[in-house]
């Protein structure tokens, strides 16, 4: 089996993963949003940060739909650059984020998380997709 087509599996496999703590975070985020707040928060403080955290997660989905529209559409899905890069960052995200969750990290960390590991596969993602088909 040749290097490109065995980093399909893993690519998809990473992808998978991170969605999975992403649904994960969404289900638990009334504990994350608790452990990133000072013991005596107000309810509107609680409010904010939920309001922020639903923001990000929701848009990580969007990204996370661009990737796999690029990834299943078979526009990307042979493309060592893109899989490499998918792998690497999605790997990164699922090692982050499972910190994130059970170290109780402060939620402005999720953003660096976020700016990392799912916006910057998602742009190389559409450009790639934009870029093939203008072809």
């Amino acid at each position: 089996m040749s290097v490109v087509k065995s980093l399909v599996p893993a690519r998809f496999l990473t992808l998978s993963a991170h969605l999975v703590i992403i649904i994960t975070i969404f289900w638990s985020r009334e504990n994350n949003i608790q452990s990133c707040l000072p013991l005596d928060f107000t309810e509107d403080q609680f409010r904010t940060e939920d309001t922020r955290l639903v923001v990000a997660l929701s848009v990580t989905l969007g990204l996370f739909f661009i990737e796999l529209v690029g990834f299943l559409s078979g526009s990307s899905m042979f493309n060592s650059n893109q899989a490499l890069l998918s792998l690497v960052t999605h790997s990164s995200a699922c090692i982050s984020l499972s910190f994130f969750v059970f170290q109780q990290w402060p939620c402005w960390t999720y953003w660096i998380i976020f700016s990392l590991c799912s916006v910057f596969p998602a742009l190389f993602e559409f450009f790639l997709f934009i870029s093939l088909k203008s072809v």
